[in-house]
């Protein structure tokens, strides 16, 4: 199956999280391509200033990878600069933030699977 760029689904969300400013999603799979196994696999995008709030993950792990501009995450309580190739990953029962502190447009492959 190629899902084009064209037939992927993009959404934007007002302060997601109760973060600051918009985020926009881009749907790489849809949640019932994961066979039960996981609900998000997207390119997360955040202009300049822009987050996505705190929040913990239950029965679910989220994995970031940057691909593009310089992100601030809150990792458990840990403060922690992320670059072009980093990657975090928070496990179930973990909470985490993330904001776009730099100049450029943050671009995040973001993961959720269940536990």
């Amino acid at each position: 199956m190629v899902i084009r760029a064209s037939e992927q689904q993009v959404t934007v969300k007002e302060r997601m999280r109760e973060g600051n400013g918009k985020v926009e999603l881009r749907a790489l799979l849809q949640p019932e391509q994961f066979c039960g196994h996981g609900r998000l696999f997207s390119i997360i995008t955040l202009e300049p200033g822009c987050s996505i709030g705190w929040h913990v993950h239950e029965g679910e792990s989220e994995t970031f990878y940057i691909l593009q501009g310089t992100g601030k995450l809150n990792d458990n309580g840990q403060e922690v600069i992320l670059n072009p190739g980093d990657c975090s990953y928070t496990a179930s029962g973990e909470g985490h933030s993330i904001e776009n502190i730099g100049q450029d447009t943050l671009k995040i492959v973001a993961l959720i699977v269940n536990a």
